[in-house]
């Protein structure tokens, strides 16, 4: 998604938003669905796919995968959407690259022994945002350090996207206002989150 978080772009399935950081709360986990509360909308994370990448200063891209995940999108009484997404860190990968892996899940990079999440928690938004494309806001937590950041969700391929075809976006964030800022001379300072979505069948109203 050519998203931009702290320089404007960012994450997926996350659609565009009303501005306002102040009321946006630094997430722990995902909030707790009340049966009084709003209809919600699960991610499919069978036919879902959350990865990253990262540059070298050599120009090489290195691409990372989140295997576990969990995300939904509450309809709101207004009609706006809200997505709530969390990536598990302890399993990120480099497929195929070992020590990379390792390197990934370690203190320099994700810190996943201290930090098992990455979240996301998105500001309302109207939904034809996914149909369109556009702009999201949200706040974004990420070795415990949160910042608000910008998401761009890709025009739908479909009428129905989330269930006919994927919802696409991307997100670069500056990894040094997160801490992690080691490898600077190896390492661009910016990462790209890709979201790719489906969602699990809406439930009947």
């Amino acid at each position: 998604m050519s998203l931009r978080w702290p320089g404007r772009c960012l994450l997926p399935l996350l659609l565009a938003l009303a501005p306002a950081w102040a009321g946006v709360p630094h997430p722990t986990t995902l909030p707790p669905v009340r049966a009084d509360g709003p209809r919600v909308l699960l991610l499919d994370t069978q036919h879902s796919r959350i990865g990253f990448e990262v540059r070298t200063r050599f120009g090489q891209r290195i691409e990372g995968v989140f295997p576990q995940f969990e995300g939904r999108i509450e309809v709101l009484s207004d009609g706006r959407h809200q997505v709530h997404l969390k990536m598990f860190t302890r399993s990120v990968e480099i497929p195929g690259k070992a020590r990379y892996t390792g390197w990934m899940r370690g203190e320099e990079f994700f810190d996943a022994g201290r930090h098992p999440m990455v979240e996301f928690d998105s500001l309302p938004y109207w939904p034809d945002t996914v149909a369109e494309g556009g702009d999201i806001e949200g706040r974004l937590t990420l070795r415990g350090v949160s910042h608000p950041e910008s998401l761009r969700v890709e025009k739908a391929q479909c009428a129905r996207p989330g269930y006919d075809c994927d919802v696409v976006s991307r997100g670069t964030v500056q990894r040094g206002r997160y801490g992690m800022d080691s490898w600077q001379l190896a390492l661009s300072d910016r990462v790209t989150f890709v979201l790719r979505a489906r969602l699990s069948e809406a439930p009947k109203p």
